[in-house]
């Protein structure tokens, strides 16, 4: 693995409460992670930090003033940059019966009481995690193969253009460049596994 493709894989992740302890005990939960954790003190703060970089996950607190969690989840999940970031919501336990279901609504993918387990939430947060790392790869593998169609089309595009030109002398040119192509296909194949 590259120095590159390490660093591609640190997942950052939103802490987003306005109470000091309650980010204190979450970037102690999370801190055996080694996962950047970035905080913010309000919904506002929270979608400046999403549109600054990319998050594993958003740890999101409902009750703050301002901009509640509810109002930064609809935020977050209208802009087309930030809409696929997971969303756990985190709440004291004596919130609404009603609070789970609008989260949910509002595209939460899960939903803790405070205090929460620490097992629980590290194991919820690593789930997280290791979907955005797959989600980088797959992201890095389409992007290599696109650069492979793209290298295969320009070859394709510049045979028509000798073979509309060409004579008998160029066949072997011609020859010479399609096998180029046939082992670009091989690479290709072999970079998608087998079907």
């Amino acid at each position: 693995m590259s120095a590159e493709e390490t660093t591609d894989e640190r997942a950052s992740i939103l802490l987003v409460d306005d109470m000091e302890d309650n980010l204190i005990a979450l970037e102690a939960v999370l801190g055996s992670l080694n996962e950047p954790l970035v905080r913010a003190r309000s919904g506002e703060e929270a979608m400046k930090a999403l549109l600054r970089q990319r998050f594993a996950v958003v740890l999101l607190d409902i009750r703050m003033p301002g901009m509640d969690g509810f109002e930064t989840a609809a935020n977050i999940k209208r802009l087309d940059q930030t809409k696929d970031v997971p969303i756990i919501f985190l709440t004291g336990t004596d919130a609404d019966a009603g609070y789970a279901f609008r989260g949910y609504a509002t595209g939460a993918a899960d939903y803790l009481t405070k205090p929460f387990d620490p097992w629980v939430l590290r194991a919820k947060v690593t789930v997280f995690l290791d979907l955005h790392r797959k989600n980088q790869q797959l992201e890095r593998l389409l992007a290599r193969e696109q650069e492979q169609f793209d290298e295969l089309a320009g070859r394709l595009r510049k045979i028509e253009t000798s073979m509309a030109a060409s004579s008998l002398q160029d066949v072997f040119e011609l020859r010479h460049q399609v096998r180029q192509m046939a082992e670009l296909l091989r690479e290709m194949r072999r970079g998608r596994g087998p079907r």
